[in-house]
């Protein structure tokens, strides 16, 4: 499988979805792995690391979605990237579809296959890849909330923080 690794466009998102250890994981499981250039940068890796990993290094997202069977995020596709979006191709990130009709609509009319991370259970029905990040959620929330005079909601990745 081709997996491309895109870099984040949300605003303040600096987070990347794989670290160069994912990426020799996925190559020695016989996975080819696309990165977009600089996808890493804002979590402290550099290109050269993903290629070390044994990683392609991409310019634009654009040929990432040509060529990858999965793209891959953190967060949900933003409307420059719909049109990119294929038939059968998954795209793995977290969808969060409840708050997002049009995107929802968006990946039912390309025909592709969504896997969200805020969906995935083991066996227990606990959710792995969801916990951690309601955790840190939670954690600064309330360091968000004691800067502020509570009086004024703001949108802060994912939560509200307090002004």
């Amino acid at each position: 499988m081709i997996v491309g690794i895109l870099k984040e466009i949300k605003a303040e998102e600096n987070r990347v979805c794989m670290t160069p250890a994912g990426v020799e994981v996925m190559r020695q499981n016989g996975h080819e792995v696309l990165v977009e250039n600089k996808a890493g940068r804002g979590s402290g890796f550099q290109n050269s690391a993903y290629k070390n990993a044994g990683a392609e290094i991409i310019d634009t997202p654009k040929e990432i979605f040509k060529r990858a069977d999965m793209v891959m995020h953190v967060k949900e596709p933003l409307p420059a990237e719909y049109d990119l979006i294929r038939k059968n191709q998954i795209v793995f990130t977290y969808l969060h579809l409840a708050a997002a009709e049009e995107l929802t609509r968006v990946l039912i009319k390309s025909g592709s296959i969504g896997i969200a991370y805020e969906t995935i259970q083991n066996e227990d029905g606990s959710l792995p890849l969801l916990t951690p990040m309601s955790e840190v959620a939670g954690r600064m929330a309330i360091q968000q909330g004691a800067k502020g005079d509570g009086g004024d909601y703001r949108r802060w990745r994912g939560g509200y923080q307090c002004r």
